[in-house]
């Protein structure tokens, strides 16, 4: 029995203080207690349910007492009853509340509306114009933004508003103009921040963000942007270091965690990014259910594609960047229309947008034939390329050797391409481009042992079927005195349509080369199949070429048995010339014939 007394006294203590706490879950939240809290959904519930009250009570019929002092009652009906000033004053602040909770929330259609309600019902406060002005930038209505924002009071938020308006409709002298009118106070100094990393000035953004991170310990959202900012100066274990800080304190802050992704990303690969937004998305079925329209982009960004043609399209006008990973999605699977189609009307601002601007009609030049394209191609190419901020970096000089590719200025393109090899050891594609610089350049030696090397590599299956390839390779071969190991090539390729080019890429250039032999047998089978009068011509100087090797002793005297069963197979009377002539000298030099 004295062993239950303790549990006993302990349960009739505790008694109280459940009464207490269930006290305190019932009760109703205060509004400031909600917005501290960023409970904005809470915020918008409390101040409708709040209002619905006070107005059903409002309009409620039923007797009042006679005012001025006179005796007795009066019936009144409800909705003839008018707000007394107290009443209008104490409304509209509640309003106010409601529209600064749904644009936090991100709801700016909302706060749009509550601001216009305002403003119908006799408001004069001139700030509900800013703050409408702000509603329509968060919805990207930039000039009807800028309108509505000339309309409110001349005050800091307003210039900080016309200031990224300014940015947005790209308008430099009203940029510099309210770029003059920034104070040193810590909003304004974070809206200049924000232009610098808008305007991809990275470097002057992470400055801002540092000092103000001195001036003020506790504002550690700060931490963030310098994160965002190091992300987007490609040092990655740095950002990762300081958002590491960061989500000690915050561990489930959506937008840090989506960034340490975006690192992981670019360090490792697409396994390890996504496992870093398994907090935001384990409670969601399907890539379709996430709440995050920028973790659900990123989810197709680290799977390769995956669901690309689902998720993106909806996000093109929300995400920035799910345009751009949307044309790259598209090149990837050669559907070089659409993704043209997607970048016709885009004015570049970033490196990327320069560059899949570059990349796309280059696509559509090459596949239509088209100079025009191609030239706007190589400018693009070249306006990245050669600018300050880029000229230095590695996707710059990949730019500068594409425009160089287009002007077909190889000997440029292999200076550009030299220079950032060591950072694709591994990657196909580079090596791939550079091996065909070097043989347009002339270079056939190096560019034989790169292309060797690519096919029995880890692309040998994928470069076997590409006949561009197979033609590089085929022309280095020639080039390097090696026109048998070419002809090979090209039985491997016999019957199917790229083996006519082929033909005559090996007619030509083995003639140009001095392999006349294997010249002579692709215009023999090029005359077989198009009775082109030219390549008879081409045969004929290529059957010549061949004897006066053999003359020469630069050829072995039982070729002349080839040439001959070559120049046997024409009908023209030259031919049966050429093979008289060279018969006798055969039957005089003791040529098995």
């Amino acid at each position: 029995c004295n062993a239950s007394r303790p549990s006993s006294t302990r349960t009739w203590m505790s008694h109280p203080r459940r009464k207490q706490k269930e006290k305190e879950r019932r009760a109703v939240p205060d509004l400031h207690t909600l917005l501290d809290a960023r409970d904005y959904t809470g915020a918008i519930t409390l101040v409708e349910f709040n209002r619905k009250l006070f107005f059903d009570a409002k309009h409620a019929s039923g007797w009042q007492a006679r005012t001025g002092g006179a005796a007795g009652f009066d019936w009144v009906e409800g909705k003839q009853q008018q707000l007394t000033d107290e009443e209008h004053r104490e409304d509209e602040q509640e309003r106010l509340w409601m529209a600064y909770a749904a644009f936090h929330l991100g709801d700016f259609k909302k706060a749009l509306a509550t601001y216009q309600s305002m403003i119908d019902t006799g408001s004069n406060d001139q700030m509900i114009h800013v703050y409408m002005g702000c509603c329509l930038l968060g919805l990207g209505w930039h000039a009807e933004a800028e309108e509505r924002a000339l309309q409110g009071s001349a005050c800091p938020l307003q210039n900080r508003l016309l200031f990224h308006l300014a940015h947005r409709l790209n308008d430099e002298s009203k940029l510099m103009g309210h770029h003059q009118k920034l104070a040193d106070s810590t909003l304004d100094q974070l809206s200049l921040a924000s232009i610098h990393y808008l305007r991809n000035h990275f470097q002057e953004a992470t400055d801002i963000y540092k000092r103000l991170l001195l001036e003020n310990r506790d504002y550690t959202a700060l931490n963030v942007y310098v994160a965002l900012c190091y992300y987007k100066l490609d040092y990655y274990d740095v950002s990762l270091e300081i958002l590491a800080a960061y989500l000690q304190s915050y561990p489930d802050s959506a937008v840090a965690l989506n960034l340490k992704a975006c690192n992981q990303f670019r360090l490792y690969d697409g396994k390890a990014a996504e496992a870093e937004l398994a907090p935001l998305t384990k409670e969601a079925p399907s890539i379709e259910k996430i709440d995050s329209r920028l973790v659900r982009h990123n989810i197709v960004v680290f799977q390769n594609g995956e669901r690309a043609l689902q998720v993106l399209p909806p996000l093109v006008d929300v995400v920035p960047e799910a345009r751009l990973n949307l044309v790259i999605y598209h090149m990837h699977h050669g559907e070089v229309q659409e993704a043209f189609e997607l970048m016709k009307d885009v004015e570049p601002t970033s490196p990327q947008e320069y560059i899949l601007k570059g990349v796309t009609n280059l696509a559509i030049g090459q596949q239509m034939e088209s100079r025009e394209h191609l030239k706007v191609a190589q400018q693009y190419f070249q306006l990245l390329g050669s600018s300050a901020s880029e000229c230095d970096t590695i996707p710059g000089r990949q730019c500068m050797a594409s425009c160089f590719f287009i002007l077909r200025q190889f000997d440029d393109v292999l200076i550009y391409l030299s220079s950032i090899e060591a950072y694709f050891p591994s990657d196909a594609t580079f090596q791939y481009n550079y091996a065909i610089a070097r043989a347009a350049a002339g270079k056939y030696v190096e560019a034989e042992q790169a292309l060797l090397a690519l096919a029995s590599g880890t692309e040998a299956e994928l470069v076997s079927r590409d006949y561009i390839f197979q033609m590089w390779l085929a022309r280095c071969l020639v080039m390097n005195g090696k026109a048998r190991q070419a002809w090979e090539i090209y039985l491997k390729m016999e019957g199917t349509q790229e083996s006519f080019a082929m033909l005559q890429l090996l007619a030509n250039d083995c003639y140009r080369a001095g392999s006349f032999l294997y010249s002579a047998k692709a215009f023999e089978t090029l005359e077989r199949l198009d009775p082109n009068p030219e390549y008879w011509e081409g045969k004929r100087g290529a059957c010549v070429g061949a004897f006066q090797q053999i003359i020469a002793l630069k050829e072995r005297k039982d070729v002349l048995r080839e040439v001959l069963s070559v120049l046997k197979s024409s009908r023209n009377p030259q031919a049966v010339y050429l093979s008289g002539v060279m018969t006798r000298w055969g039957d005089v030099h003791g040529c098995v014939l």
